[in-house]
């Protein structure tokens, strides 16, 4: 009883929303017949209120277990892209209300009646009126959003893109000079809808034959059966000089509801486990030697350690201890905000960070030089490489996908950093 005052907020939020951008496709109907308008406003009506009984059934009817984790996921997605286009068709109508609330304030103001329009109101004869005109593209803005955000699931979740960047290092030892990283982050295996794809994606990353393998965090979304049946895929992940890796948030099942703490804590000893069975080395707040004839550097990789409420498991002073004889530092860290956090204010050895955690947010704009996402206004480091002196971060916009199983204009990424010496 106590979620039932929260429940009915958000439906009487999702209904005010509804009916704010009814009110477009009321104006833009109204010279329609009777039945063209009812069958228009009747299909409009019918799909929040098909959602509503979706989500009832789904949320409170129907048993947790009965649902597969990627049927639940794809439920959630149908609900709510609607409502993700209607939010961005809220925006250009109230454009059109500031409009309207501006000539009425002038009309009252100026003439001492709110019915007086604004000279400049009146359309000419051939033209659309202003708030037609408004209305249109408000709806045009909600469908494009819509078949943008299905594109974004059956194209742009798998639609896997190799970065290649070089790094510049000071003090790279010349056995070190081109050796070549590959780098995934944020896998979230249990969001997975296409294990084709996932194995191709795979198969890119050694294509481009890595002489390490760096993986920084997020295996799974919050249990560690999630991975098992990516196992096999992810193993077949070898680099010469090693395949590392570290945890993420999600790794740790802080977001899932657990009967006991103990079943919590053998979750992620199933995890560990499963980075060891695929071949690869768990960094827990600690340090490796990367060999290469006489010469080495040190990788560290600590636990997540993230700001702005997120946990900090990492203990960086623990994977810094004895490394500083090694000549170049590189460091794996799952949350960006770690290396402004920690790395950078103390740590001036690390040369270069490695993270993931952003997502880009699965959405956003990057064409050519410019990039834009909205997780910008969230983290100032978010997807790319970022300098700070001599010191170096990249941050891999993920492989995977986790809430909307999709992305658009953001794609998942593999990571291909060359070392050069600076």
């Amino acid at each position: 009883m106590n979620r039932l005052p929260a429940i009915l907020i958000t439906i009487g939020i999702f209904f005010l929303l509804d009916y704010y951008v009814f009110q477009a496709v009321r104006t833009l109907t109204r010279d329609s017949t009777a039945d063209t308008r009812r069958l228009i406003h009747g299909i409009y009506w019918a799909i929040p209120a098909i959602s509503l009984v979706v989500w009832i059934v789904t949320q409170f009817l129907v048993p947790p277990d009965s649902l597969s984790r990627m049927t639940r996921q794809f439920i959630w997605t149908a609900l709510l892209i609607p409502y993700f286009a209607k939010f961005f068709a809220l925006f250009v109508l109230l454009i059109d209300d500031v409009i309207r609330f501006g000539k009425w304030v002038t009309g009252y103001f100026t003439n001492g009646s709110s019915s007086v329009q604004s000279p400049t109101s009146a359309p000419q004869a051939d033209a659309i009126p202003r708030s037609e005109f408004l209305m249109k593209t408000a709806l045009a803005v909600a469908g494009t959003t819509a078949m943008g955000f299905t594109y974004g699931i059956i194209s742009g979740a798998h639609d896997y893109r190799i970065r290649r960047v070089r790094i510049p290092v000071k003090n790279l030892p010349k056995a070190f000079e081109g050796i070549k990283i590959g780098q995934l982050s944020d896998i979230h295996s249990g969001s997975f809808f296409n294990k084709t794809a996932v194995k191709g994606g795979v198969e890119m990353l050694m294509g481009e034959k890595p002489d390490l393998f760096f993986f920084t965090g997020d295996l799974v979304n919050n249990t560690a059966d999630e991975v098992k049946d990516y196992i096999d895929i992810f193993k077949k992940i070898k680099a010469p000089l090693g395949t590392f890796s570290v945890l993420g948030n999600h790794d740790y099942g802080d977001y899932y509801q657990w009967t006991s703490a103990e079943a919590k804590h053998r979750n992620l000893q199933d995890l560990k486990e499963a980075h060891r069975l695929m071949g690869w080395d768990l960094l827990l707040d600690e340090h490796r030697a990367i060999k290469v004839g006489n010469e080495q550097i040190g990788l560290l990789g600590i636990q997540n350690w993230g700001m702005g409420g997120f946990a900090k498991y990492g203990n960086l002073k623990n994977a810094y201890e004895n490394t500083e004889d090694f000549p170049v530092k590189l460091l794996l860290s799952h949350d960006p905000s770690h290396w402004n956090g920690q790395v950078t204010p103390t740590y001036k050895d690390i040369d270069v960070a490695f993270a993931g955690h952003t997502h880009g947010m699965q959405f956003g704009v990057e064409i050519g030089g410019f990039q834009w996402s909205p997780v910008q206004y969230r983290y100032k480091q978010w997807g790319g490489l970022y300098t700070e002196g001599d010191q170096h971060l990249y941050v891999n916009r993920g492989f995977g996908y986790i809430g909307y199983p999709g992305r658009v204009g953001i794609l998942p990424e593999i990571t291909v950093v060359e070392l050069v010496k600076a």
